[in-house]
């Protein structure tokens, strides 16, 4: 049976009415004829209570926790063999013509450099979506016939996998997402199932620090040898992207036959992606760069590193838990970086650090932060935002983040975020 087929005569319910629930109702609208379609926006206590009852299928967004901590594990149960996702219909379809990148970080930058070799280089057509930004089934009619789909896939979007890719890859794996899933086991288990749930004769392809994992699947484990990243030409600071790099190297050339002088060639003219160690330019004599995609404590740390000149870094934002041991540690090794902390984890990481380091200050806000980095960069040198932390409750987004950043660094602090 066709995968539309399987919604016919059905009451669907979607989960979520953001970006991917309104990509779902319009595919829905266009391939299916389902008995009826409601919209769900209320919590998981609600949908517990019986607000899903009704309906034969749930389609559920991305982030939405479930189940909910403490509740009856039998009526979860009940629920849970009615939910679904955008993604898992997606990948019961085009799953064998389909590469499923995940991470920590670096997600983004390796599906785009992915589908833009491939795109270059393969002859076919090549389909970039996923939690970059594009929801899988705006793309349901294009995957159809000589293509390959590289698809972005977030914990979340894994969490209740049942499906996987064809070819997985596993880039890394650091603390992240505490808030959401309480323990690192937890979120590694989330994103495991990118391999987990592979089948016999499907590929996966591993990054260095990501645990052993038991599955069906091939398992390749991608560690450059000596002088291997050397040969990678980038417009893109730090060794970090060369690995992302090298994973598409080895990728295009082990699964597609095409050549590695090609595939080195291609990278050559790929460009960074918004708001990742991204230079905005040049202002009061200060190079300004946009690194608001920086969540974690090690991101920030690599920024620092990687970008020539970098002596101010901006760090801190919403406090999800996560240990920033490893940056504190940083920042009383490396009295050569200035660190501006700001909002709620700049605050504890400077109460975390006890004694007045005279390389690190707090700022209560972003505006302030550019204010105090104009004062405090020494002209020709760098001035970086890459927060190690989220965005929520300040910006509506990492992307807005370094949007505003942007028109303060601009303004020199006339801007205003939401």
């Amino acid at each position: 049976m066709a995968v539309p087929e399987l919604f016919n005569g059905k009451k669907i319910m979607i989960w979520g009415y953001g970006r991917e629930g309104k990509s779902t109702e319009k595919w829905l609208s266009g391939h299916t004829s389902p008995k009826s379609v409601t919209i769900f926006e209320g919590k998981p206590e609600e949908m517990l209570a019986g607000a899903g009852d009704d309906a034969d299928i749930i389609i559920k967004s991305p982030g939405i926790v479930w189940p909910p901590k403490g509740a009856d594990e039998r009526k979860c149960d009940v629920i849970s063999e009615k939910i679904t996702s955008q993604t898992e219909i997606f990948l019961h379809e085009y799953r064998m013509k389909t590469i499923g990148v995940t991470g920590t970080k670096g997600k983004s930058t390796t599906v785009s450099m992915l589908a833009h070799v491939l795109g270059e280089l393969s002859g076919k057509k090549v389909i970039l979506a996923g939690n970059i930004g594009l929801p899988c089934l705006d793309y349901y009619d294009d995957a159809a016939g000589d293509s390959i789909v590289v698809l972005e896939l977030s914990c979340h979007q894994l969490k209740d996998a049942k499906t996987a890719p064809h070819i997985s890859v596993f880039l890394d794996l650091y603390e992240e997402h505490l808030d959401y899933y309480g323990t690192m086991d937890a979120y590694f288990e989330a994103k495991s199932h990118i391999v987990t749930k592979q089948a016999e004769g499907d590929r996966a392809y591993l990054g260095e620090n990501v645990p052993e994992l038991v599955s069906a699947s091939s398992q390749i484990r991608v560690i450059p040898g000596e002088g291997e990243l050397e040969d990678i030409e980038l417009s893109l600071f730090g060794d970090h992207n060369r690995i992302n790099a090298y994973f598409v190297k080895k990728i295009c050339c082990d699964e597609f036959g095409l050549s590695e002088e090609a595939v080195i060639n291609s990278l050559k003219n790929f460009e960074a992606l918004p708001h990742r160690m991204k230079k905005i330019g040049r202002f009061g004599g200060i190079d300004w760069y946009d690194d608001s995609i920086s969540t974690i404590p090690e991101a920030a740390i690599s920024a620092a590193e990687s970008i020539p000149g970098a002596q101010v870094i901006l760090v801190g934002g919403m406090d999800r838990g996560i240990s920033y041991s490893v940056l504190e540690d940083y920042m009383k090794e490396h009295a050569e970086y200035r660190f501006i902390c700001m909002y709620a984890t700049g605050e504890r990481i400077v109460k975390e650090l006890g004694t007045d380091l005279p390389n690190v200050c707090f700022e209560p806000d972003l505006q302030a932060a550019v204010n105090k980095a104009y004062e405090i960069t020494d002209e020709g040198k760098g001035c970086v935002l890459s927060p190690a932390a989220a965005s929520y409750g300040y910006f509506k987004n990492f992307e807005e983040r370094g949007i505003v950043f942007g028109e303060l660094v601009r303004g020199h602090g006339s801007a205003q975020s939401v």
